[in-house]
């Protein structure tokens, strides 16, 4: 479908989509039956189809102890997807600061950007992405070290250290002088304002806290100080999208992602389940009320009815870009949902 459009959109369509980038970000899901193997290639294959498609970056994301999250090694990942693209970024929403030394983070992603330079994102979080048993065995400092941590990174990327700094002596080979696209990530103002204080750009995780997104977009615009990477804010807004060629398919392809949460928000976090095994779960009133909740945040339906969603999501938030997370079932319906969102929002840059 690379050379056609399929919109009925008219090419001057004025709801402020034109030119706006859109990115993805993956979390590898490991359906029902599959493996976890099998989610990597998934999600290596999906790589390889969005940046045909013309996406911009492509993210994935640090969780731990989850059975339908594969993407546990966001560093060993972006190599093998890095080394099957040419031109989109790819990096990391995010890598979880806390549960790494700052050292190896820096020669990780230093090592990516060296290998493949210019295309590498080091999106950064403070939260585990974990349970606490496991945040525990995985030595993870906790936030109040995050600042710390944070600008040790930083550091060990730049070379520059106060004088007398204990790490002063210390370089990462490679690290400093190949830096990847440095992101702060975050679900509150805490690192909004962290972001905008150091000049960062900043991605905010409307797709789990809708209700933070503007706070924590005013915090950081509010804050921002302009640094050697920016000289003006730049906000990306992340938001989970399931587009099919109808309404009602999206629907029903949303399914498994509701009762996923239920069962993560329950301590009972498994593989992603079939639409099936979502349709004949016995809800209760209170399990439909959350998960109606959730829905309303993200953009399910038709490629008119995704378009729509987006147009008003970017006028509410002003955002640079959009970062797309899609959790479904089956592969295939993945890869027809990033195609179709593309064939309708990205077609002026695609039609040929």
């Amino acid at each position: 479908m690379l050379g056609r459009c399929v919109s009925d959109l008219p090419l001057d369509h004025p709801d402020g989509l034109a030119g706006v980038p859109l990115s993805v970000l993956d979390l590898a899901p490991v359906p029902a039956g599959g493996t976890p193997a099998a989610a990597l290639r998934a999600t290596i294959d999906l790589a390889q189809h969005v940046e045909r498609l013309g996406y911009k970056r492509f993210w994935v994301a640090e969780h731990h102890n989850m059975p339908g999250v594969a993407s546990s090694a966001p560093p060993v990942l972006i190599g093998q997807i890095a080394a099957v693209t040419s031109l989109i970024r790819v990096g990391s929403g995010g890598v979880m600061l806390p549960n790494h030394p700052s050292l190896v983070v820096a020669e990780q992603f230093g090592m990516l950007e060296a290998l493949h330079p210019g295309r590498i994102d080091l999106g950064i979080g403070r939260a585990p992405g974990t349970d606490p048993a496991t945040a525990a065995a995985l030595g993870h400092r906790g936030p109040d070290d995050f600042p710390q941590q944070l600008t040790d990174l930083i550091g060990f990327l730049t070379g520059d250290w106060p004088d007398g700094h204990r790490f002063a002596t210390v370089r990462a080979v490679p690290g400093q002088g190949s830096a990847p696209g440095m992101w702060l990530l975050g679900s509150s103002g805490y690192s909004a304002r962290v972001a905008g204080l150091l000049g960062l750009p900043f991605a905010f995780a409307h797709h789990f806290m809708p209700q933070n997104t503007l706070p924590a977009l005013a915090v950081y615009r509010e804050s921002f100080r302009p640094s050697a990477t920016l000289d003006r804010p730049y906000a990306m807004v992340a938001v989970g999208v399931i587009c099919a060629d109808t309404d009602e398919r999206a629907q029903w392809l949303a399914g498994p992602s509701g009762l996923s949460f239920l069962r993560l928000r329950s301590g009972r976090p498994g593989t992603l389940p079939s639409p099936e095994e979502a349709a004949a779960y016995p809800y209760s009133e209170l399990d439909r009320a959350m998960i109606a909740e959730r829905r309303a945040a993200q953009l399910v339906g038709s490629p008119a009815t995704v378009r729509a969603g987006m147009a008003e999501l970017l006028e509410r938030t002003g955002a640079d870009e959009l970062m797309l997370t899609t959790m479904v079932f089956d592969p295939a319906d993945r890869l027809r949902s990033f195609e179709l969102v593309a064939d309708t929002v990205m077609r002026l840059d695609r039609c040929r």
